[in-house]
């Protein structure tokens, strides 16, 4: 076989022989008076030199690619040369090269916004974060006026993953220090510049960025938007508010005041985030996401007549709305459908539950629906059938199917077959002995089915791989905590699980009833009593009413127990509180 140099060789000859030229139709020729055709760059030397390239860069040889593409790029001066060169050293994990191809574009083409971004996202993978001030301040100045916020703000972005991140915001500060003095840019400029500080751990920093963002112009949503991300990352003096007297304006939009109010939420203040909401739905009747976010709240605090209602008006400004360029809400629908599914399948209308599941067609919802309808199989006795329709699920995603197989195993593990999970789970594991989410979930399949040995080598196996996994530390504690086994060291893991995730209200649980194990139950009433007021859910519900009941307070204890029951009167840790302490509430 010919080498690829003797057939591109053969090509470009063949192309310009006499015999070859003789063979070819006569061009048309131009009217005398017409300009004459510009001069092309393109000539064998050069077509060759392109051929060879990609054809080298093809079979490996990166660096002899990238060399003949800058080669030709600098002898043409064409743009996209210089492209194809730096894109060659990218795809070939060569950064020094990507550096010096990059650099050799701008030299050539020094007012390019293009060579000016690739050199920018080089020198970001490179670490070499000092040398970005450079091209960020050009990149900018080159850009249209209407781009320029939109870059601003995914500057941000490109520096979360450097090493230095302190170093990454002074540099991007002083790239940016025309634009921090402009009325026009300074608002998106301050919040970039916050949202650097805030991920080098600079959480004053950010809020003096925010708050000089807003200084620059109180109506801009920028300002607002990161002291929402401050807010929401934990007490911030000033940020909330911020937040407030951006959302005093008639022109905030209505992202801003959805975003506080579910920061609201995640904070244990649903009365504020409701009051948020309805001023929403108020000011703007006719803005679908109010709505759908309102249904959510209102679901999930198991008012589900007030949801309904807030749902369906959903679907119908969404319907309403469908077809028109930007407004595709599908997943929203979908989400909304889900929910009304939710509430139907609890006042027992297994089959509109049913038939709205069946109209969930969202490609990211339609696992999830289809899982939903396999646990109201489960609940109506029909375990098989309930397990034949996981495993028909659509698997759109490639991990699809294990969640397929998670799901089946708590399919199982909740209805009285923690063995036949477990049993599941390990064999799984037998293939991926290190997936954290297979671990838990056979670890709880274990404690369910009293293999306890079993439950805290898998356990601390998770959190081996993964030291900041609350979620383990709080399930090992508790397990021991419930069964009164080795109380100090469930109290040493609970509270580990207490300082990686300090607003959990299920790690709270855990630490109220090991309080409570423990004999303090004065300590244990009052943390479990924040927990529910947080987030009322059935198991708080049942321990809460555990320990009032232990107090002697039996009225507080019963009204608990049926809160509890109202939310869920199958949970498993409700039932079983009750029937042992002999109660009906």
């Amino acid at each position: 076989m010919k080498s690829y140099r003797c057939v591109l060789a053969s090509l470009v000859l063949a192309m310009a022989t006499p015999a070859a030229l003789s063979q070819a139709p006569a061009p048309p020729q131009p009217p005398a008076s017409a300009a004459p055709p510009a001069q092309s760059a393109m000539n064998a030397r050069l077509l060759y030199e392109l051929l060879l390239g990609e054809l080298v860069f093809r079979e490996g040889d990166a660096q002899n690619a990238t060399a003949r593409l800058l080669n030709a790029a600098r002898r043409t001066g064409d743009e996209s040369l210089f492209k194809r060169a730096t894109e060659m050293a990218i795809q070939s994990r060569s950064g020094p090269a990507a550096l010096d191809t990059t650099r050799a574009w701008r030299q050539a083409h020094p007012g390019s916004a293009e060579a000016a971004r690739y050199e920018l996202q080089v020198l970001i993978v490179l670490g070499r974060v000092a040398e970005t001030e450079a091209p960020v301040r050009e990149l900018l100045a080159a850009l249209p006026a209407d781009e320029k916020d939109a870059f601003i703000a995914a500057l941000p972005a490109l520096y979360q993953r450097v090493p230095d991140r302190a170093e990454a915001a002074r540099t991007v500060e002083a790239a940016l220090a025309d634009a921090l003095k402009s009325p026009a840019l300074a608002p998106a400029a301050w919040t970039s510049v916050g949202r650097l500080r805030l991920q080098a751990g600079d959480k004053a920093g950010a809020q003096a960025a925010a708050t000089l963002g807003q200084a620059a112009d109180a109506r801009s949503e920028w300002p607002a938007l990161l002291a929402l991300q401050l807010l929401a990352d934990g007490q911030v003096p000033g940020a909330e508010a911020l937040i407030q007297r951006y959302l005093e304006s008639p022109q905030a939009k209505p992202e801003v005041r959805i975003g506080y109010a579910r920061v609201l939420v995640d904070r244990g203040q649903p009365a504020d985030a409701h009051a948020q909401l309805d001023l929403l739905n108020r000011q703007q009747p006719d803005y679908p996401e109010g709505w759908l976010v309102k249904g959510a709240l209102l679901a999930d605090e198991r008012r589900d007549g007030e949801a309904e209602q807030a749902l369906r008006r959903f679907l119908q400004l969404a319907d309403a709305e469908a077809g028109q360029p930007g407004m595709d809400r599908e997943g929203s629908r979908s989400q909304a459908r889900m929910m009304l599914a939710r509430i139907a399948e609890r006042r027992g209308d297994l089959a509109a539950a049913d038939q709205l599941l069946q109209q969930v067609d969202s490609p990211e919802q339609a696992l999830a629906a289809q899982l939903r309808r396999a646990q109201m199989l489960a609940r109506q006795g029909k375990l098989d059938e309930a397990r034949q329709a996981i495993r028909a699920a659509p698997e759109a995603q490639p991990e699809d199917a294990r969640n397929k197989l998670l799901a089946e195993a708590q399919l199982l593990r909740d209805h009285q077959q923690p063995e036949a999970a477990y049993q599941m789970l390990a064999d799984e594991l037998k293939t991926d002995p290190d997936d954290e989410a297979l671990l838990y979930d056979a670890g709880m399949a274990a404690e369910r089915a009293g293999r306890l040995p079993d439950m805290e080598r898998l356990l601390r196996r998770v959190i081996e791989l993964n030291p900041q996994s609350a979620s383990a530390y709080n399930a090992l504690g508790y397990s021991l905590a419930d069964r009164g086994l080795r109380l100090q060291e469930a109290k040493e893991l609970i509270e580990k699980a207490v300082q990686l995730s300090p607003d959990d209200s299920f790690i709270q649980d855990s630490l109220g009833w090991l309080e409570f194990r423990l004999g303090r139950t004065q300590e244990a009433r009052r943390i479990l009593a924040a927990a529910y007021s947080k987030r009322p859910d059935a198991e708080i519900a049942a321990h809460l009413g555990e320990v009032l009941w232990a107090l002697g307070e039996h009225d507080a204890a019963r009204a608990a127990w049926r809160d509890g029951q109202r939310l869920d009167p199958e949970n498993e840790t409700l039932v079983k509180t009750l029937k042992r302490l002999q109660v009906t509430p």
